[in-house]
C-alpha cells in the first residue's frame, strides 16, 4: 500500500511538473525577448529559495534520510480558533522559531482548551496544545473524567487570559444577566468552561447558547442574544472588532468566591475603542494559560521531540517578546510555577541550568565588587547602584563573543 502511495505521489509531482514547467519556460522567453538579446536568462531554481521545497523535491525523490528528519523536526501545537490569542501565538512561535533546519512548528487551529486536552491524549502526531488553567479542574469537577492530570505536563504558563463580556448597554452589571441568553462560545472550547465557573460561583444563572463567537456577535447585534462572552488574552483582535450600537464591555468585580482561582485585571479603551469610553478601563478578572504536553517517558521518542523544542523555545523567548508579536509574550515568564500542575522534565532541567549559570554570575560579580570596593576608597556602594551595574555588566556579558544565549 505505501508503494503504491509513494507512486501515486511521485505522479502526481511529475504531472504537476509537466504543468508547471512549460509556464515557466514560456515566462522566461518573455522576459529574455523584453530584456534584450545580450541579457543573461535567470533558471527558477525552486531548490535554491527555500528548504521546504528542497525537501519536497527530495521526497519526491523517495529520500528516505530528509522524510526521517522532517519528521524528527517537526512539532505540532494544538492552537484555539480562529481570531483568538492561542491561533496568534501559535503563529508567533512558527514564526521565530523556524529555521529550516533545526525546527519546524505546525501551528494547528484547534477548538479551544477542552478539545486540546483531547487531541493531546488522543489523536495522532500531537506534540503540545494550549490550553486553559481551570479545564482540567472543571473537568474532573464534574465527573467527566478520572484522574487524568497526571498524563499532563506544563511547559510554562504563559499568560492571563482575560474575561470579555459585549452586551447592550442597557445591561449594567453581570448580574443583571440572570435569566438572559448569553453565548459562551462553543463546548468543546475553553470559553464556556471559565465563563459557567464564574457565573455559578456569583450565583447568576443566565440561559446559555452554545454559538460559535463570530456568529454570536451577528446574533447580539440583531437582538438574539443579550451578551457573548470571550475568555482570551486582551488585546483580543476578535474583540477589538466587534463594532455596533450600544454594545459595551461588562464589568465583573473581583469578588470573594472567584479569589481562589481567578486573577484581578482590567479592560482599556486604547485596546477596544468602540467598546470602552476613552481614557476608559473595565475590570475584569483572567485565568493562566499554558502550554501543556503528554507526560512522556524520557525513553520515548516524542518526549525528545519535546525536550528538543523547548530548548529552542526557551532560548529565544526574549525574541517573541519584541515587536511585532502579541504583547501577551511579555507576561511569560518561564519559572513562574503553576499550581497542582507538574513541569515538564526537559523545562525543569532547562530552568535549573540556567538558574545555576544565573547563581554564578551574581556570586562572580559581587566577589569583582567586593574586590573594587577594597582597592578604592573603602566604602560600601549603595545597594540600588550595584543593582544597576549589575545588570549593566549581565548585558555587557551578553554581548561578548562566545556568550551563552
Amino acid at each position: 500500500m505505501m508503494k503504491r502511495c509513494a507512486t501515486r505521489v511521485a505522479s502526481c509531482c511529475a504531472i504537476a511538473l509537466t504543468f508547471v514547467t512549460p509556464a515557466i519556460a514560456q515566462g522566461n522567453a518573455q522576459a529574455g525577448s523584453q530584456a534584450g538579446p545580450n541579457s543573461a536568462r535567470s533558471e527558477i531554481d525552486p531548490a535554491a529559495v527555500s528548504d521546504g521545497l528542497r525537501a519536497i523535491f527530495s521526497y519526491s525523490n523517495s529520500n528516505k534520510t530528509t522524510r526521517d528528519k522532517l519528521n524528527a523536526n517537526t512539532i505540532t501545537v494544538m492552537t484555539g480558533t480562529i481570531g483568538g490569542t492561542y491561533v496568534q501565538f501559535g503563529a508567533d512561535l512558527a514564526s521565530v522559531l523556524d529555521d529550516g533546519d533545526q525546527i519546524r512548528v505546525l501551528p494547528i487551529v484547534g477548538r479551544g482548551s477542552v478539545q486540546s486536552i483531547a487531541d493531546i491524549l488522543f489523536l495522532k502526531g500531537v506534540d503540545l496544545g494550549i490550553m486553559r488553567a481551570d479545564t482540567l479542574d472543571y473537568l474532573e469537577r464534574k465527573g467527566f473524567t478520572g484522574n487524568i492530570r497526571n498524563q499532563f505536563a506544563y511547559i510554562t504558563k504563559l499568560y492571563n487570559e482575560e474575561m470579555h463580556v459585549v452586551a447592550k448597554t442597557s445591561v449594567k452589571s453581570l448580574a443583571d444577566l440572570n435569566g438572559k441568553r448569553v453565548a459562551v462560545d462553543l463546548p468543546n472550547g475553553g470559553t464556556f468552561v471559565t465563563a459557567i465557573t464564574i457565573f455559578d460561583r456569583l450565583g447568576i444563572k443566565p440561559n446559555y447558547a452554545f454559538i460559535e463567537q463570530r456568529v454570536a456577535y451577528e446574533k447580539l447585534k440583531s437582538g438574539e442574544l443579550d451578551a457573548v462572552v470571550a475568555v482570551q488574552g486582551s488585546p483580543s483582535r476578535a474583540v477589538s472588532q466587534v463594532k455596533g450600537d450600544n454594545l459595551h464591555l461588562v464589568p465583573i468585580p473581583y469578588s470573594e468566591p472567584l479569589q481562589g482561582d481567578y486573577l484581578p485585571s482590567e479592560l482599556r479603551a486604547q485596546d477596544y475603542p468602540s467598546l470602552i469610553p476613552p481614557g476608559g478601563r473595565v475590570d475584569t478578572v483572567a485565568v493562566p494559560a499554558i502550554l501543556a504536553a503528554y507526560n512522556w517517558s524520557p525513553k520515548n521518542e516524542r518526549y525528545a521531540k519535546v525536550e528538543h523544542f523547548v530548548k529552542i523555545f526557551f532560548d529565544r523567548l526574549k525574541s517573541l517578546q519584541q515587536p511585532p508579536f502579541h504583547p501577551k509574550w511579555r507576561e511569560v515568564v518561564l519559572s513562574a510555577p503553576l499550581k497542582g500542575w507538574t513541569r515538564f522534565p526537559a523545562a525543569q532541567e532547562w530552568l535549573d541550568r540556567n538558574a545555576t549559570v544565573a547563581t554564578d554570575s551574581r556570586q562572580r560579580f559581587e566577589q569583582f565588587m567586593g574586590a573594587q570596593a577594597r582597592d578604592t576608597s573603602g566604602q560600601d556602594s549603595k545597594a540600588e547602584d550595584d543593582a544597576a551595574l549589575y545588570q549593566q555588566f549581565l548585558r555587557w556579558r551578553e554581548s561578548q563573543p562566545g556568550a551563552r544565549r
